[in-house]
């Protein structure tokens, strides 16, 4: 097999774009459905991704790498270390939305590719250079800028910080494909979905009803609003740079930071007005640094 060239294409850019700008607008999705509780949209994300990742290895015949991780007790593990911490990153997105706090939710990806260079250099042994260590910096002022003057920990942008920084290092380690990782995920957490969703049909909580309704289709929704972004970018990811694609990671949240403010109408108060220019300035800090590293490479 020969090895793709490490090079920008247009297919690449394209599905690139278009996974972000997806991953962007999905707030103003999740908020219509800001009467359900947080945990039942996150079982039937579980639930419906099921069926669209199954089709998609089904077309691209890559199911006997699904199979054999399911008959490996160590690559299952792993992908129940991976499915826990994916799961509950969007728990807490979907609380940050529904509950008013979007503009935390954009701090959290925003400070994920920060993170994830500190837990390179403190659980895998990788040297910071100035630069980056100058952006960890200015993210951790940041921080105390928002705990301090913001009138407390904004606790769901750390908690979504935290676990895509340890399911990306995990998902690392997980020796299969995106898209057959993604069906790992969910089918690991199908029970636990089915369960809760049983659970709720049988006391007659569930928004889901047999009859059609606009939660019941809003919730089937939340299958494509999971898998299909995911997918998409799993394969433009594989056609771009990685300084490409580090530029093009803060299109979402920069895009979910402008409706917080702009369409739900959320306070940027001071100490948001101090730690977003911040944050801001340590990612172009970062980002110019990765490049230059890359061209010198």
């Amino acid at each position: 097999m020969t090895q793709r060239p490490n090079e920008d294409t247009p297919q690449g850019l394209a599905f690139a774009l278009t996974a972000y700008f997806l991953w962007g607008f999905l707030p103003l999705y999740i908020k219509l459905l800001s009467h359900i509780p947080p945990v039942e949209i996150l079982a039937h994300r579980v639930i419906w991704s099921v069926p669209i990742g199954l089709a998609v290895l089904l077309v691209l015949r890559r199911t006997k790498d699904l199979l054999a991780a399911l008959r490996t007790p160590r690559m299952l593990a792993m992908g129940c270390v991976t499915a826990a911490l994916v799961s509950l990153n969007w728990g807490i997105y979907v609380w940050a939305v529904t509950a008013g706090f979007a503009m935390e939710a954009a701090l959290g990806y925003y400070m994920n590719p920060l993170f994830s260079i500190a837990l390179g250099a403190l659980l895998l042994g990788e040297t910071l250079s100035r630069a980056q260590l100058i952006a960890i910096a200015l993210a951790v002022v940041a921080v105390a800028v928002l705990i301090f003057d913001g009138g407390g920990v904004p606790w769901a942008a750390l908690g979504m910080m935290l676990t895509w920084g340890f399911y990306a290092l995990a998902k690392k380690q997980l020796p299969i494909g995106p898209n057959q990782g993604f069906l790992l995920e969910v089918l690991i957490l199908l029970p636990f979905a089915l369960g809760y969703v049983a659970y709720l049909s049988a006391s007659g909580a569930s928004h889901f009803a047999l009859a059609p309704s606009a939660d019941t289709w809003l919730l089937l929704g939340c299958g494509v609003i999971t898998a299909v972004p995911l997918m998409i970018y799993a394969n433009g990811a594989k056609l771009l740079r990685l300084s490409t694609i580090g530029i093009l990671q803060y299109i979402a949240p920069t895009i979910i930071f402008l409706i917080a403010v702009f369409v739900f109408d959320e306070p940027f108060g001071r100490a948001r007005a101090i730690a977003f220019p911040m944050i801001w300035l340590a990612l172009i800090v970062y980002t110019t640094s990765m490049i230059r590293q890359m061209r010198r490479a």
